[in-house]
Order: structure tokens, then sequence, then C-alpha cells
């Protein structure tokens, strides 16, 4: 893949303060109340730009997108934005800990020439209409890009994470923690035989969209109906897969607003293809007691196709496919790899076939929720459906990185929010003005 350093538009710490209060997480996981909260965090928030608010009088000439372009000159030119004077590649280090263990993610952030899908640049999920009409409406309106797509691409000799290693040792451009204990730095690769040998390394990768398909596809949308010549290039993030720090998380579902729901029915079919254990309780420490019974034996059986369910019938269970899927429970062109994945059969056997969310009802969103697997989303998870917000959880385990690996080497992709690649790469650190 061919990359290149960049000059990068960055917040101006003299002019905006701290940075670390203008920066955001990606616009797809922020809520109304969290944005709300970086609104008020800072003036210079990037989340004015990337998920603006919206009012009731918006229109053609005047709405988010319109605004966030008003912003983007407004900054750059009180100098809140600056672009850097000499073109560099840019280590992003993450640090962050995980059941008690202590993790670092090294990344760096440079241009790279625009694939169209295939060889080169794989995707591994499926993506919806309404967030690429999103992104692109806003890179339409402001010809720039904001968030960072994270690209996975393998080199045991580690070459750029020895060169992020060493940078680590000069200041940092940026050094700040955010709401989930995660420490974000970037820093400046400036010497010229490091970024050459990063250059050289990059040319013989193949890479693998982690996070941003959206905003990938987004960016080859635009770079097509745009007489831009640096349209073409796009700022992207990439990570060695061959590094500890690589962690992938679980995305859980909690599916709603079914009519005639009844979790007793589900459970009696489920038992048609799936080994059923309850774990039933009848007291709150009975209930934590159950919760991890749960959780713990879907441990047990990550090589199996195993979900956790919660249905607020005071009984958390575990459902185990008792026999592997075959084409003919599916359709006769899906592969032996895809038939393999939890997110596959959960989708396959249990929300389309028993719940009746097929691909059309599931591309409205009003049905399933994807929920990432920070700290507490079990338990909120569970709380919903007490509350009757949601009829139904069901728990995932992670899924494994090797069967990310065969499902792209076969050019397939896996459903829709199927990984959950922690932690997020945060926007606003640099920006790429076309």
């Amino acid at each position: 893949m061919e990359v290149k350093p960049f000059k990068a538009f960055r917040f101006d710490p003299g002019v905006v303060g701290d940075v670390g209060s203008c920066i955001a997480p990606p616009y797809d996981v922020i809520d109304p109340a969290q944005q709300q909260q970086l609104y008020t965090k800072s003036k210079h928030n990037i989340v004015r730009i990337i998920k603006g608010k919206t009012i009731p009088s918006d229109n053609g000439e005047n709405n988010q997108y319109t605004r966030a372009a008003d912003y983007l000159n407004r900054w750059i030119e009180e100098g809140a934005l600056k672009q850097d004077s000499q073109e560099v590649i840019y280590a992003y280090v993450q640090d962050f800990q995980l059941a008690g263990t202590q993790f670092q993610r090294l990344s760096f952030v440079a241009l790279a020439r625009l694939e169209e899908f295939g060889k080169t640049v794989r995707p591994h999920e499926q993506t919806l209409n309404k967030p690429t009409i999103d992104r692109l409406s806003l890179e339409r309106a402001t010809a720039a890009r904001f968030g960072l797509v994270l690209m996975l691409y393998e080199d045991e000799q580690k070459v750029a994470d020895k060169i992020i290693e060493n940078a680590t040792t000069q200041l940092p451009l940026i050094d700040t923690v955010d709401d989930q204990d995660v420490r974000h730095r970037l820093l400046a690769i400036t010497d010229k035989q490091d970024i050459d040998a990063i250059v050289k390394m990059m040319s013989e990768k193949n890479c693998i969209i982690a996070d941003g398909h959206h905003r990938y596809t987004t960016g080859l949308t635009y770079s097509r109906e745009s007489t831009n010549p640096a349209a073409g290039y796009q700022m992207l993030a990439f990570t060695n897969i061959c590094q500890k720090g690589l962690t992938v998380l679980a995305t859980h579902r909690l599916v709603g607003n079914l009519q005639n729901f009844d979790i007793k029915k589900l459970i009696t079919d489920l038992k048609r293809n799936f080994e059923i254990t309850e774990f039933h309780f009848d007291s709150p420490s009975a209930k934590t007691s159950a919760k991890q019974k749960m959780l713990a034996k879907m441990k047990a059986d990550k090589d199996k196709n195993v979900f956790g369910l919660y249905g607020a019938d005071n009984t958390f269970y575990v459902a185990v496919l008792r026999n592997k899927l075959t084409k003919e429970a599916v359709t006769p062109d899906t592969s032996s790899v895809q038939m393999e994945l939890d997110v596959f059969v959960l989708q396959k056997l249990i929300l389309e076939e028993l719940l009746g969310i097929d691909e059309k009802i599931l591309a409205k969103g009003e049905h399933l929720q994807y929920i990432k697997d920070i700290p507490n989303a079990v338990d909120d998870s569970i709380s919903q459906v007490d509350a009757g917000q949601k009829q139904v959880a069901f728990f995932m385990n992670p899924v494994k990185m090797q069967q990310l690996k065969m499902v792209t080497d076969i050019s397939e992709r896996m459903p829709q929010k199927s990984t959950y690649f922690y932690p997020k790469t945060y926007t606003g650190l640099t920006i790429q003005k076309l």
C-alpha cells in the first residue's frame, strides 16, 4: 500500500488551551448525552464538526454540515487549527488497561492512496447506507477528513513499531487521558530515514479495515466525484497485527420493539438447534452469581458457537449450537468460514429465523441495538431489559483474529458490528484538509 507523510491541521494549545478538551471519540459512538458533554467541554471541541447538533429549522442551505464547514473555516482563520510546517508521519500511542492488565497499542498516521476494495484493502464487515450518506454529506461540505480509519497490516519485523517506540522518548504533540482512562499520545516522526523505512515497508503490505468502514467507503466515493487530486489520498491509522496491544472485544446485541415477544417461547424454539443451560436466581446476590456463571460458561465454550441470553425472567441462559451450520440451513453460496462465526449463526438462526429480523429490517435500525463491551456494558444491557426498554439481550464472545483474517482472505465480510477494536482511535488529533 502506498503511504506518505503529510502536514496535518492540529489544534494549537496556545489558542484552545487543553487540546485534550478539543478531541472526541468517533462520531458513531457519541450518544446525545456525550454530544452535549463534548459541546460543554470546549467551544473548539471537534464534535461540533463530526456530529453537530441539528435544529428544527435546518434546511438545504443551513444544517449540521454547513455549520461544520463554518466551524472549520473559522477555527483556521482564528488560529485554533494550524497546519504543521513539515510533512511527517505521526506516531499514535494508546495506553490502556483491561481486566487489570496493562496494554499499549502502537499505530502510525499517514496519508495512503485510496484503493478500491480488493487484494490491497480488504473490509471485514458489512456496512449500512445511512452512515455512509451522513459522512459523505460532511466531506462534501467541508472538503476535509477528520476521523481515523484503523487499518491492520502484518509485519513480524515490526519496522514501524520500533520507530514509534523510539519516538515516545521525545516530547509529545498531544498527551491526554480520556473518560475511559485511555492515554492518547501523538508524536511526530520527522527523521527522513524513519519515514522512508515505513513507506518502503508498507509498499509491500495489504491491509484489513479494522474500524472505520463507513469512513473509508466515504473517502472512495468522494475521490471518484472530486476533481481534486488530493482526494485520492486519505488520512489513515495503521496498526501491526503482530503486536500484543491489538485488542478485540465483543459487541453484544439488544433486541426490542418486537410484537408478541415471549422469552419462554424463544428458549423453547432455540432448543431445536441449541443446548440450553439455565442459571436461575431469586435475589440480587443470586442474580450476580447467575450472571457470572453465564459469562464463565460462555468463555469455557468459546471454541463453539455460543451465546448468553437474558430476558427478564429471573434466568440467565447459555445457548450452544448443537451441530455446525450446513449450507442447507443458510444459503448455498455461504462459505464454511462464515458459518463458523458466532455473529453469523446468531443472525441466521436466531435473529432472522426465530425473531424475523432479516437484513432488510436490520437496515431500518428499529429492533437491534449494538452494545460495545466496555466496562458495565453487560450490566447496562441487563438494566435495559429489566426496565422494559428492551426485550432480550444476547451476549457474545469476541471474534478471533484468525477468523477475521480467514474471512478477509476469501474476500467476504462478517455481519455489521461483528468486532470492537479497543480502544477507539480519537478524532481531532490530526485533520486532513483537501
